[in-house]
Protein backbone atom coordinates (compact mmCIF):
# COMPACT_ATOMS: atom_id res chain seq x y z
CA UNK A 1 0.00 0.00 0.00
CA UNK A 2 1.41 3.37 -1.01
CA UNK A 3 1.66 6.58 0.91
CA UNK A 4 -1.08 9.06 0.07
CA UNK A 5 -1.33 12.84 0.16
CA UNK A 6 -4.56 14.86 0.42
CA UNK A 7 -5.14 18.61 0.28
CA UNK A 8 -8.69 19.86 0.82
CA UNK A 9 -9.75 23.53 1.03
CA UNK A 10 -11.92 25.25 3.59
CA UNK A 11 -15.33 26.38 2.36
CA UNK A 12 -17.93 29.01 3.12
CA UNK A 13 -21.47 27.93 2.25
CA UNK A 14 -24.70 29.83 1.58
CA UNK A 15 -22.91 33.15 0.88
CA UNK A 16 -26.03 34.90 2.08
CA UNK A 17 -29.10 33.72 0.13
CA UNK A 18 -27.74 30.50 -1.41
CA UNK A 19 -28.90 28.26 1.43
CA UNK A 20 -27.73 24.65 0.96
CA UNK A 21 -26.94 25.42 -2.70
CA UNK A 22 -23.91 27.71 -3.01
CA UNK A 23 -20.41 27.28 -1.62
CA UNK A 24 -17.03 28.96 -1.94
CA UNK A 25 -13.65 27.24 -1.67
CA UNK A 26 -11.14 29.29 0.33
CA UNK A 27 -7.36 29.24 0.48
CA UNK A 28 -7.11 27.52 3.87
CA UNK A 29 -6.33 23.82 3.72
CA UNK A 30 -6.37 20.48 5.46
CA UNK A 31 -3.22 18.63 4.38
CA UNK A 32 -2.88 14.93 5.18
CA UNK A 33 0.03 12.56 4.61
CA UNK A 34 -1.13 8.96 5.10
CA UNK A 35 0.73 5.67 5.19
CA UNK A 36 -0.02 2.16 6.46
CA UNK A 37 1.00 1.54 10.07
CA UNK A 38 0.87 -1.07 12.81
CA UNK A 39 -1.75 0.98 14.67
CA UNK A 40 -3.86 4.05 13.99
CA UNK A 41 -2.05 7.24 14.95
CA UNK A 42 -2.61 10.90 14.12
CA UNK A 43 0.09 13.54 14.37
CA UNK A 44 -1.44 16.99 13.96
CA UNK A 45 -0.11 20.52 13.69
CA UNK A 46 -1.76 23.83 12.93
CA UNK A 47 -5.18 25.09 14.01
CA UNK A 48 -7.06 23.01 16.60
CA UNK A 49 -4.23 20.46 16.47
CA UNK A 50 -5.20 18.81 19.76
CA UNK A 51 -8.73 18.09 18.56
CA UNK A 52 -7.52 16.95 15.14
CA UNK A 53 -5.14 14.44 16.74
CA UNK A 54 -7.83 12.63 18.73
CA UNK A 55 -8.63 9.10 17.56
CA UNK A 56 -11.95 8.92 19.39
CA UNK A 57 -14.95 10.31 17.44
CA UNK A 58 -12.64 11.52 14.70
CA UNK A 59 -14.79 12.24 11.62
CA UNK A 60 -12.03 11.31 9.18
CA UNK A 61 -11.47 7.91 10.76
CA UNK A 62 -15.16 7.29 11.42
CA UNK A 63 -15.93 7.86 7.74
CA UNK A 64 -12.95 5.73 6.68
CA UNK A 65 -14.00 2.81 8.90
CA UNK A 66 -17.68 3.02 7.97
CA UNK A 67 -17.18 3.14 4.21
CA UNK A 68 -14.69 0.25 4.20
CA UNK A 69 -17.13 -1.73 6.34
CA UNK A 70 -19.98 -1.04 3.91
CA UNK A 71 -17.80 -2.24 1.04
CA UNK A 72 -16.60 -5.31 2.97
CA UNK A 73 -12.96 -4.32 2.65
CA UNK A 74 -10.26 -4.89 5.28
CA UNK A 75 -9.36 -1.94 7.50
CA UNK A 76 -5.82 -0.80 6.73
CA UNK A 77 -4.44 0.89 9.84
CA UNK A 78 -2.94 4.29 9.10
CA UNK A 79 -0.51 6.86 10.36
CA UNK A 80 -1.87 10.29 9.47
CA UNK A 81 0.19 13.47 9.55
CA UNK A 82 -2.22 16.42 9.54
CA UNK A 83 -1.44 20.06 8.90
CA UNK A 84 -4.68 21.93 9.45
CA UNK A 85 -5.59 25.53 8.63
CA UNK A 86 -9.39 25.12 8.75
CA UNK A 87 -11.12 26.38 11.92
CA UNK A 88 -13.34 23.76 13.55
CA UNK A 89 -16.97 24.60 14.35
CA UNK A 90 -16.74 28.05 12.76
CA UNK A 91 -18.75 27.64 9.57
CA UNK A 92 -15.69 27.10 7.40
CA UNK A 93 -16.41 23.60 6.12
CA UNK A 94 -14.29 21.55 8.52
CA UNK A 95 -16.78 18.66 8.51
CA UNK A 96 -16.96 18.60 4.69
CA UNK A 97 -13.16 18.48 4.51
CA UNK A 98 -13.05 15.64 7.04
CA UNK A 99 -15.76 13.67 5.24
CA UNK A 100 -14.02 14.04 1.89
CA UNK A 101 -10.74 12.99 3.49
CA UNK A 102 -12.32 9.88 4.99
CA UNK A 103 -13.94 8.89 1.68
CA UNK A 104 -10.72 9.49 -0.28
CA UNK A 105 -8.65 7.47 2.20
CA UNK A 106 -11.15 4.59 2.05
CA UNK A 107 -11.19 4.73 -1.74
CA UNK A 108 -7.39 4.57 -1.88
CA UNK A 109 -6.60 2.01 0.81
CA UNK A 110 -9.72 -0.07 0.13
CA UNK A 111 -9.01 -0.01 -3.62
CA UNK A 112 -12.66 0.91 -4.21
CA UNK A 113 -12.03 2.53 -7.60
CA UNK A 114 -14.75 5.12 -7.04
CA UNK A 115 -15.24 7.76 -9.73
CA UNK A 116 -15.03 11.44 -8.89
CA UNK A 117 -18.81 11.65 -9.07
CA UNK A 118 -19.18 8.73 -6.68
CA UNK A 119 -16.73 10.31 -4.23
CA UNK A 120 -18.65 13.59 -4.36
CA UNK A 121 -22.00 11.87 -3.84
CA UNK A 122 -20.74 9.67 -1.00
CA UNK A 123 -19.43 12.67 0.93
CA UNK A 124 -22.56 14.75 0.20
CA UNK A 125 -24.82 11.93 1.38
CA UNK A 126 -22.95 11.83 4.67
CA UNK A 127 -23.02 15.63 5.05
CA UNK A 128 -26.73 15.78 4.20
CA UNK A 129 -26.41 18.76 1.83
CA UNK A 130 -24.04 19.42 -1.08
CA UNK A 131 -22.87 23.04 -0.73
CA UNK A 132 -19.67 22.65 1.31
CA UNK A 133 -18.63 19.30 -0.13
CA UNK A 134 -19.11 20.46 -3.73
CA UNK A 135 -16.98 23.56 -3.15
CA UNK A 136 -14.26 21.56 -1.40
CA UNK A 137 -14.27 19.01 -4.23
CA UNK A 138 -14.40 21.40 -7.22
CA UNK A 139 -12.91 24.67 -5.98
CA UNK A 140 -14.08 28.18 -6.84
CA UNK A 141 -17.72 29.06 -6.24
CA UNK A 142 -20.05 26.12 -6.73
CA UNK A 143 -23.77 25.78 -7.32
CA UNK A 144 -25.09 22.35 -6.44
CA UNK A 145 -28.30 20.38 -6.09
CA UNK A 146 -28.99 17.01 -4.47
CA UNK A 147 -31.87 14.72 -5.43
CA UNK A 148 -31.84 11.63 -3.30
CA UNK A 149 -28.20 10.55 -3.53
CA UNK A 150 -27.59 12.14 -6.94
CA UNK A 151 -25.59 15.38 -6.94
CA UNK A 152 -25.27 17.90 -9.73
CA UNK A 153 -22.59 20.53 -9.15
CA UNK A 154 -20.72 23.06 -11.22
CA UNK A 155 -18.09 25.69 -10.48
CA UNK A 156 -17.31 29.24 -11.57
CA UNK A 157 -15.25 32.17 -10.32
CA UNK A 158 -12.13 30.06 -9.83
CA UNK A 159 -9.78 32.87 -10.87
CA UNK A 160 -11.27 35.74 -8.87
CA UNK A 161 -8.78 37.83 -6.91
CA UNK A 162 -11.28 39.15 -4.36
CA UNK A 163 -10.06 39.50 -0.79
CA UNK A 164 -11.77 37.22 1.75
CA UNK A 165 -11.77 38.11 5.44
CA UNK A 166 -13.15 35.66 8.00
CA UNK A 167 -14.05 37.11 11.40
CA UNK A 168 -14.19 34.42 14.07
CA UNK A 169 -15.62 34.69 17.58
CA UNK A 170 -14.11 32.70 20.42
CA UNK A 171 -17.02 30.25 20.78
CA UNK A 172 -17.91 27.71 18.08
CA UNK A 173 -21.42 26.75 16.97
CA UNK A 174 -22.61 23.27 16.03
CA UNK A 175 -24.34 23.08 12.65
CA UNK A 176 -27.17 21.05 14.19
CA UNK A 177 -27.89 23.83 16.66
CA UNK A 178 -27.80 26.47 13.91
CA UNK A 179 -30.25 24.45 11.77
CA UNK A 180 -32.63 24.02 14.69
CA UNK A 181 -33.11 27.80 14.76
CA UNK A 182 -34.71 27.90 11.31
CA UNK A 183 -38.50 27.99 10.78
CA UNK A 184 -40.44 25.23 9.05
CA UNK A 185 -41.89 27.55 6.39
CA UNK A 186 -41.33 30.97 4.80
CA UNK A 187 -43.49 33.64 3.21
CA UNK A 188 -43.67 33.93 -0.55
CA UNK A 189 -42.03 37.37 -0.30
CA UNK A 190 -39.02 35.95 1.53
CA UNK A 191 -38.70 33.03 -0.89
CA UNK A 192 -38.87 35.29 -3.95
CA UNK A 193 -36.35 37.73 -2.47
CA UNK A 194 -33.87 34.90 -1.94
CA UNK A 195 -34.38 33.49 -5.44
CA UNK A 196 -33.63 36.93 -6.88
CA UNK A 197 -30.56 37.45 -4.69
CA UNK A 198 -29.21 33.98 -5.47
CA UNK A 199 -29.53 34.56 -9.21
CA UNK A 200 -27.59 37.82 -8.88
CA UNK A 201 -24.99 36.13 -6.67
CA UNK A 202 -24.17 33.43 -9.21
CA UNK A 203 -23.89 36.11 -11.91
CA UNK A 204 -21.55 38.17 -9.73
CA UNK A 205 -19.13 35.27 -9.33
CA UNK A 206 -19.42 33.96 -12.88
CA UNK A 207 -18.95 37.37 -14.53
CA UNK A 208 -16.55 38.96 -12.00
CA UNK A 209 -19.15 41.60 -11.14
CA UNK A 210 -18.39 42.37 -7.48
CA UNK A 211 -20.62 45.46 -7.49
CA UNK A 212 -23.59 43.09 -7.52
CA UNK A 213 -22.65 41.50 -4.20
CA UNK A 214 -23.96 44.31 -2.00
CA UNK A 215 -27.47 43.35 -3.10
CA UNK A 216 -26.82 39.73 -4.05
CA UNK A 217 -25.61 38.64 -0.59
CA UNK A 218 -28.76 39.80 1.20
CA UNK A 219 -30.68 36.92 2.78
CA UNK A 220 -34.11 36.38 4.35
CA UNK A 221 -34.06 32.60 4.78
CA UNK A 222 -31.47 31.76 7.43
CA UNK A 223 -29.41 34.74 8.61
CA UNK A 224 -32.23 36.62 10.41
CA UNK A 225 -32.97 33.51 12.50
CA UNK A 226 -29.35 32.92 13.47
CA UNK A 227 -28.56 36.42 14.73
CA UNK A 228 -28.88 35.54 18.42
CA UNK A 229 -26.57 32.52 18.11
CA UNK A 230 -24.15 34.43 15.86
CA UNK A 231 -23.78 37.84 17.54
CA UNK A 232 -21.00 38.94 15.18
CA UNK A 233 -23.39 38.94 12.23
CA UNK A 234 -25.65 41.90 13.16
CA UNK A 235 -22.57 43.87 14.20
CA UNK A 236 -20.67 43.32 10.95
CA UNK A 237 -23.50 43.33 8.38
CA UNK A 238 -23.40 47.15 8.15
CA UNK A 239 -19.89 46.82 6.69
CA UNK A 240 -21.43 45.98 3.31
CA UNK A 241 -21.81 49.75 2.83
CA UNK A 242 -18.15 50.49 3.61
CA UNK A 243 -15.69 51.58 0.95
CA UNK A 244 -13.81 48.63 -0.50
CA UNK A 245 -16.30 46.05 0.79
CA UNK A 246 -18.30 44.07 -1.75
CA UNK A 247 -20.50 42.00 0.56
CA UNK A 248 -20.95 40.49 4.02
CA UNK A 249 -22.60 37.22 5.07
CA UNK A 250 -22.60 34.54 7.70
CA UNK A 251 -20.02 31.91 6.81
CA UNK A 252 -21.95 28.67 6.48
CA UNK A 253 -24.10 28.14 9.55
CA UNK A 254 -21.85 30.50 11.55
CA UNK A 255 -20.73 31.80 13.87
CA UNK A 256 -17.97 33.27 11.65
CA UNK A 257 -18.72 36.15 9.29
CA UNK A 258 -17.31 36.36 5.77
CA UNK A 259 -16.42 39.76 4.32
CA UNK A 260 -15.62 39.92 0.61
CA UNK A 261 -13.57 42.97 -0.34
CA UNK A 262 -11.68 44.67 -3.12
CA UNK A 263 -8.18 43.17 -3.32
CA UNK A 264 -6.71 46.68 -3.23
CA UNK A 265 -8.51 47.57 0.02
CA UNK A 266 -6.34 47.87 3.11
CA UNK A 267 -6.61 44.73 5.21
CA UNK A 268 -5.43 46.63 8.28
CA UNK A 269 -8.18 49.23 7.88
CA UNK A 270 -10.86 46.61 7.30
CA UNK A 271 -9.77 44.57 10.32
CA UNK A 272 -9.74 47.71 12.46
CA UNK A 273 -13.32 48.46 11.37
CA UNK A 274 -14.41 44.90 12.10
CA UNK A 275 -12.92 45.04 15.57
CA UNK A 276 -14.51 48.41 16.27
CA UNK A 277 -17.94 47.31 15.09
CA UNK A 278 -17.73 44.04 17.01
CA UNK A 279 -16.58 45.72 20.20
CA UNK A 280 -13.77 43.16 20.41
CA UNK A 281 -10.29 44.62 20.05
CA UNK A 282 -8.87 41.09 19.91
CA UNK A 283 -11.32 39.74 17.30
CA UNK A 284 -9.54 37.15 15.16
CA UNK A 285 -9.71 37.90 11.45
CA UNK A 286 -8.12 35.61 8.89
CA UNK A 287 -7.33 36.88 5.41
CA UNK A 288 -7.47 34.48 2.49
CA UNK A 289 -8.64 34.24 -1.12
CA UNK A 290 -10.76 32.08 -3.42
CA UNK A 291 -9.20 28.65 -3.88
CA UNK A 292 -9.15 27.93 -7.61
CA UNK A 293 -8.57 24.23 -7.06
CA UNK A 294 -10.65 21.77 -5.14
CA UNK A 295 -9.48 18.63 -3.37
CA UNK A 296 -6.09 17.37 -4.49
CA UNK A 297 -4.71 13.88 -3.87
CA UNK A 298 -1.82 11.72 -5.00
CA UNK A 299 -0.13 8.46 -4.09
CA UNK A 300 3.62 8.20 -3.80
Amino acid sequence: MSRYHLRIPATSANLGPGFDALGLAMGLYLDIEAEPAAEFVIEATGRDAELCAKLDRNLILTTYHHLLGLKHRPIVKLRLILRNEIPLGMGCGSSAAALLAGVLLANHYGQLRMTGQQILEEACRREGHPDNVAAAWLGGMTASAMTGTHVIATACGENLTWKLLIAMPKASLATEKARALLPESYSRADAVANVQSTALLVAAFALDRPELLRTAMQDRIHQPYRMAACPLLPKLLPMHRAKGVYGVALSGAGPSVLVIADPSASTEALVASMRELSGDAALEVVETQVSAGGAGFSGF
